[in-house]
């Protein structure tokens, strides 16, 4: 999420687990092993919330994912089932980050040491916020940097290409005004949300079992060669996907996170295939991220 302070980008991430299903009696077990190794379990209670983990932009690469002089889990471990947090993304350290490359990518946290090797599960949701520069107000009307269009160019840069590959999501979160403080709000309420969510996740659950694959319970973790067989593009869909990463110049791995995008778009339709309007939306966010770099 890209917006200027108070526009609510980390209101919105202290909402997503409040639209996330509890945590199976599986994932409990897994969640709670992990809170357990690294002492994390207040009272010794556990709770079937999902984790939401926010770690301060100062935080080290090995506090984020794992290490220490006694090694240790880490916060992407920590969020293993739920939510990783990041804001103010550009202020984390380029290691620290591109440290998080290889879990985004297998799931797991992998600490080598001179006596041996740890490895921690670590599928999270990735979650990050920052200003459009160092400023805050790049792009909002009647706000010009100091340093001019540097200023945004410079600080986004801080952010390396394969990490941003490796988001799926990228949004604008526009300033929030007064009238809209004042007007009513018409929105959804999140129970109503978190029961579109829970279908859709049934949905895809069932889809993997009935396809044998017992590990797979999202699209997120769909395997590569099967997304294609899952998501069946017709001839208008594959014309707007190859004209789309013509255009944007798409990796391999940004071609299939679109279509695991979009096959999670029409599943939180109810949809049965995924249509143009599915794929035109998960491209539109790639293409939101293509203008940060």
């Amino acid at each position: 999420m890209v917006g200027p302070p108070g526009s609510g980008k980390s209101m919105l991430a202290q909402r997503l687990p409040s639209i996330l299903p509890a945590l199976s009696p599986r994932e409990l077990l897994d969640v709670s092993m992990i809170a357990s190794m690294a002492g994390a379990i207040p009272g010794g209670r556990l709770s079937d919330r999902r984790p939401f983990r926010a770690p301060h932009h100062s935080a080290t690469m090995a506090a984020l994912v794992g290490g220490g002089m006694r090694v240790r889990p880490g916060e992407a471990s920590l969020a293993h089932h739920g939510v990783l947090f990041l804001d103010e993304l550009p202020e984390f350290s380029p290691q620290t980050l591109d440290a998080l490359r290889q879990p985004l990518e297998s799931g797991e946290c992998v600490v080598a040491r001179a006596n041996g090797c740890v490895s921690y599960p670590a599928k999270f949701q990735l979650v990050a916020a920052m200003n459009p520069c160092r400023c805050g107000m790049a792009g909002e009307p009647g706000h010009r940097c100091a340093r001019g269009d540097r200023c945004r160019a410079d600080y986004q840069a801080r952010l390396s290409g394969p990490l941003l590959d490796r988001i799926d999501l990228r949004i604008e979160v526009p300033a929030v005004t007064a009238s809209d403080l004042i007007a009513p709000g018409r929105a959804e309420s999140s129970a109503v949300v978190a029961q579109r969510v829970a279908r859709a996740r049934e949905l895809q659950a069932a889809r993997y079992q009935a396809l044998g694959i017992r590990d797979v319970t999202v699209n997120a973790h769909c395997p590569t060669g099967l997304i294609e067989e899952i998501v069946k593009l017709d001839q208008p869909g594959s014309a707007l996907l190859r004209d789309a990463s013509d255009k944007l110049g798409l990796s391999a791995r940004a071609y299939h996170r679109v279509l695991k995008v979009a096959r999670t778009i029409a599943d939180l339709d109810g949809a049965d295939s995924v249509g143009r309007i599915h794929l035109a939306e998960a491209i539109s966010y790639r293409m939101a991220g293509e203008r940060m770099r």
